[in-house]
């Protein structure tokens, strides 16, 4: 197992991602406008072949423009590794946070695609390991190798499972009952490896019932996800509130925290409060609670 993992709590951000096709100007104008934590910049399906390079030209253009609005950016490449290569040439740069790689089925996969990053970070005189990855899940020949992937190598930030890819490859619709199971094992690898957990139990691509997508959002949330992507502007800000703690959550991770600290200063190891145990494992939860609070307060003061 990897000794370099990501350290309790220090996940970013990252409540909705919304995707961007990285080689129309419009939408990449108006990218910073959308109330989303980070903006995935395509150059995977929503990027024809013939539109490619264009997009690969304007990649870092896009990218330095939405990140000096304090916006982060992560750059979606393509699987084939001919393209894979080209997309890395342009999209590493200080004004990318990460990279997604889509089509994850083994560890070895990402640790090559990370030396190749380390390349050209040194070409480009950036810091080694500057630049992380995000692993999208679209195939269940991943599922057995859950564990191995998330802990693959240090660059890995964050896992999820691409909902319709994930769907077609199984045969299956892209369904809550369908897509339960590999949701849960993703998460599970994820926790176990210190990765950030990122998705939804359903299709990214159904948003036109708000409610339900809300229900969809609030339901992740309880099973311990704590963002996901989207591909829809109204899909933003039902995101960001669902994988957000709510007032009464906030008052009393508060409360929680505080009783077991005056529990361990006066000798004991658990404590009660409203007729609870408190003790380390709900001490942990209230935490992660208070600390995705604080950082959404740091973004919007």
């Amino acid at each position: 197992m990897s000794d370099q993992r990501t350290e309790k709590y220090s996940f970013p951000l990252w409540r909705s991602m919304l995707f961007i096709p990285a080689h129309v100007e419009k939408f990449v104008d108006k990218a910073h406008t959308r109330g989303a934590d980070a903006i995935i910049l395509d150059l995977e399906d929503s990027v024809p072949e013939l539109e490619k390079d264009r997009a690969r030209k304007n990649l870092l253009s896009a990218a330095s423009g939405i990140s000096a609005k304090g916006t982060d950016v992560l750059v979606r490449i393509n699987s084939r590794l001919r393209l894979a290569i080209r997309d890395l040439e342009a999209a590493v740069d200080p004004c990318v946070t990460a990279i997604v790689i889509p089509k994850v089925v083994s560890a070895y996969q990402l640790q090559e695609l990370s030396d190749v990053i380390t390349e050209i970070e040194n070409e480009k005189g950036m810091v080694s390991g500057q630049i992380a990855l995000v692993a999208l899940v679209e195939s269940p020949d991943a599922l057995p190798r859950l564990e191995q992937i998330a802990d693959a190598c240090p660059r890995l930030l964050a896992m999820t499972i691409g909902s319709e890819d994930f769907s077609a490859a199984t045969g299956m619709i892209p369904s809550p009952e369908n897509l339960l199971l590999p949701n849960q094992q993703l998460l599970y690898a994820c926790r176990a490896a210190g990765r950030l957990p990122l998705g939804f139990v359903g299709s990214i691509a159904d948003y036109s019932d708000r409610d339900a997508f809300k229900l969809t959002i609030d339901s992740a949330k309880n099973m311990g996800f704590r963002g996901g992507f989207c591909i829809h502007p109204s899909q933003v800000s039902i995101m960001n509130e669902g994988f957000s703690p709510t007032s009464k959550q906030i008052v009393e991770a508060r409360a929680v925290v505080e009783s077991y600290n005056s529990a361990i200063e006066s000798g004991r190891g658990a404590a009660s409060l409203n007729g609870k145990m408190i003790d380390a494992p709900v001490v942990l939860r209230a935490e992660e609670i208070l600390q995705i609070n604080d950082q959404i307060v740091n973004k919007t003061s």
